[in-house]
């Protein structure tokens, strides 16, 4: 079926995870949408966590109304059971879908005739650079730790020279230099802080030294596929730790930042190790949502353990909405440009291996296959 482009809308919903203050597509990016023909529809509303009004839409070209009714529904969060119910046959969703952790969301989606396209799972290659959402949010949140962290110390972070006497910078150390690691890194330069980075990956020791960090070398390297580093074996795991335990003592505050898709967040920060840090000290854990890399971690809290404050926030990025909502609008609107033929209309190509990998729920049976999208007239 040949979809008229005047009829291919794309929805950008209200999100009602508790705490979501991001919106799916901001309004300076309707109009370069528009451009390509299609209708831009805004739940009333979706743009107010982010200090976007209705009116702002409007006079960028959308319209307010149901934005779940539209043939490509826009979203931030997974949906709940309620939100999926309220997707049509047909319609193409996307967003950040755990696929790998929230498998009972993808199959409802699956069920219900939605074929969805989670952000998580867009192939890292270079082409898809732009519509690596993991990578823009993880840089939010690597900045938003690293100011936690500085707020929770209690000790300066630039080394100060007064009448008084002078100031040592405060030592930083981030676990895993990852998009969110090497922000962190620069952030903490930034405010005058001593940072070093450490990474089982020995091929980014040159980025953290690009930020002007410096490198901690434990000696254990665990390289694996797709940019991401390998799980540890349980010799490997005993004895990183035994020296993460020794070298985290000398620092004043720890951010970690260590991921494997699909597992449990590795423990890189021992009971320990939180012992034996100086009174006052901080970690910033930002694994929480699999775990946490600190052991004393408590998953969206904030505790108190040995006079060390132990952060561990869920949704970092929402605490900075205005450019969080505008990376990820980006990000979403490189893959939709992806997605749309030069005539308008919406054909997924499923031999395309970014369309291939992103896609979750509703792929055909066999590569090769070009899908046209439904239409409302």
């Amino acid at each position: 079926m040949v979809v008229d482009t005047d009829s291919l809308t794309v929805g950008v919903v209200r999100e009602s995870r508790s705490g979501e203050t991001r919106v799916a597509l901001v309004p300076k990016l309707v109009e370069r949408l528009r451009g390509r023909g299609l209708r831009i529809v805004v739940e009333s509303g979706a743009g107010a966590g982010a200090r976007l009004a209705d009116e702002l839409y409007e006079q960028a070209g959308a319209s307010i109304g149901d934005a779940w009714a539209a043939d490509v529904v826009l979203k931030v969060a997974p949906p709940t059971a309620d939100e999926v119910g309220r997707l049509s046959r047909g319609t193409v969703l996307i967003g950040f879908l755990a696929p790998l952790s929230d498998v009972e969301c993808v199959r409802a989606l699956e069920e219900a005739g939605v074929t969805a396209f989670a952000v998580e799972s867009i192939p890292r290659i270079s082409r898809a650079q732009a519509m690596d959402a993991l990578s823009s949010q993880s840089s939010v949140s690597g900045y938003r730790a690293v100011l936690l962290a500085a707020q929770r110390l209690p000790r300066f972070f630039p080394m100060l020279t007064t009448a008084a006497g002078t100031v040592p910078p405060a030592k930083v150390l981030v676990l895993g230099a990852g998009v969110a690691g090497l922000q962190a890194l620069a952030t903490a330069k930034r405010l005058g802080a001593r940072p070093t980075g450490y990474d089982v990956r020995p091929e980014v020791a040159e980025q953290v030294r690009s930020v002007g960090a410096q490198w901690l070398d434990l000696g254990i390297e665990a390289v694996g596929e797709g940019g991401y580093a390998r799980e540890l074996t349980e010799e490997e795991r005993a004895e990183q730790q035994r020296r993460l335990s020794e070298a985290i003592t000398g620092f004043d505050a720890v951010v970690t930042t260590a991921l494997v898709p699909g597992r449990t967040a590795p423990t890189l920060v021992t009971a320990d190790a939180v012992r034996g840090m100086r009174p006052g000290g901080v970690v910033v854990d930002l694994a929480g949502e699999s775990g946490g890399n600190c052991e004393l971690t408590e998953p969206g809290a904030e505790v108190v353990a040995h006079d060390v404050t132990i952060c561990s926030p869920l949704n970092l990025p929402a605490e900075m909405p205005e450019h969080a909502s505008e990376l990820y609008s980006r990000n979403l609107t490189e893959l939709l440009e992806l997605l749309v033929d030069t005539e308008g209309a919406l054909a997924l190509d499923f031999s395309d291996e970014v369309v291939a990998g992103a896609c979750v729920a509703g792929a055909p049976s066999s590569t090769g296959e070009v899908t046209e999208a439904k239409g409302n007239d």
